[in-house]
């Protein structure tokens, strides 16, 4: 079988009816084409219309003119917070320069606080020395007044009060080189506590009372008997038949005449008076032989069997038989301790200021 082509010679006969079927075919697929063009178009449309619409609502549906006057309205905000931008860079630095100067000002109020600071400190150590110097000179009277005072006057108890308040007004310097001072006070204080002033005091009480009572002391009687039996001799008949007329007196050897009791007492009370001034100036030797010459002297001229020539004998006797008071302390240590002290200390601010000098 083989095609036929128009123009050829050797054709085969084609039917008439196959001609219109071929091309109602063709119609219909140009139809057909024209149609899914159609669609195609309408499909492209629609989706442009709703892209188109996407954007516009995306853009809120404004227009360009409005997007350009938002635009603008952006700018202008931009400017204006540039603006502020500026204002707060400028206050900024304002702040800067006033937290400089304040900063400036703490640093000079610092610098005046602790020029205040120094000043106080050296009005305080002015105080304090001016207080420390007040107190030092207190203590260094005190401590003069005592050693005349023993010297002079052997008053061993105001010596102690006037060391006591020495002391006192020693505890209340701050300047601790000044300790050693207290020491050597207490150390000399105790000397004067063991000279024991107030037995001193009873002891020179008891003398003096013994002094007042001499006047009153009886002596012995002119004439003694010798003997239990002298009474019945014929010179004590002769004696009492002539006691009216005549008086006679034995000597018996005494130092002192008998008949003027006057010496007698007042050979005691010097013997008393002696030992009190051996006591005040204590001189054991001397207290103890006036004490010894005072008893002798009771014993010989005055009347032993008296109450009151017994109780002055015992008196003497207890003052005699007590131990001989120690030996007077030597006073002045501290007092030099204490001069000594402050003249190396009054030439401390002499050097500092002469090396500040220069």
């Amino acid at each position: 079988m083989s095609d036929a082509y128009p123009g050829s010679d050797s054709a085969s006969p084609v039917p008439a009816s196959s001609t219109p079927r071929r091309r109602g075919a063709s119609a219909l697929a140009l139809l057909l084409a024209l149609a899914a063009l159609a669609l195609a178009g309408y499909a492209a449309w629609g989706s442009w219309q709703r892209a188109r619409s996407d954007a516009a609502a995306q853009s809120g549906g404004r227009s360009p003119a409005a997007l350009d006057a938002r635009v603008a309205t952006l700018e202008d905000a931009l400017t204006a917070m540039r603006q502020e931008r500026g204002g707060l860079r400028q206050r900024l630095g304002d702040a800067e320069a006033v937290n400089r100067s304040l900063r400036e000002e703490l640093l000079g109020l610092s610098e005046r606080a602790r020029n205040l600071e120094d000043a106080v400190a050296n009005l305080s150590e002015k105080r304090l020395s001016g207080h420390d110097a007040m107190l030092l000179d207190e203590a260094e009277m005190l401590l003069r007044m005592a050693k005349e005072r023993y010297a002079l006057f052997h008053d061993a108890e105001g010596a102690l009060a006037a060391y006591d308040l020495a002391d006192q007004a020693l505890s209340g310097v701050e300047d601790p080189a000044f300790a050693g001072v207290r020491q050597s006070l207490a150390a000399e204080r105790d000397a004067l506590a063991a000279v024991k002033p107030a037995a001193r005091g009873v002891d020179l009480a008891a003398l003096s009372r013994l002094r007042d009572a001499l006047p009153e002391l009886p002596l012995k009687p002119l004439d003694m008997p010798r003997t239990a039996g002298a009474g019945d001799g014929a010179f004590a008949r002769i004696g009492r038949a002539l006691a009216g007329l005549v008086r006679v007196s034995r000597d018996d050897g005494a130092p002192l005449a008998s008949a003027d009791a006057r010496f007698a007492r007042e050979l005691a009370a010097l013997d008393l008076a002696e030992a009190q001034a051996a006591l005040l100036g204590y001189d054991r030797i001397a207290y103890a032989a006036a004490l010894k010459r005072a008893l002798a002297t009771l014993d010989l001229q005055f009347d032993g069997h008296a109450e009151a020539v017994a109780a002055a004998r015992a008196e003497l006797a207890r003052l005699a038989a007590e131990p001989a008071t120690p030996a007077a302390p030597q006073l002045g240590a501290a007092l030099k301790e204490l001069h000594d002290l402050r003249a190396v200390h009054a030439l401390k601010p002499a050097r500092a200021a002469g090396k500040a000098a220069p």
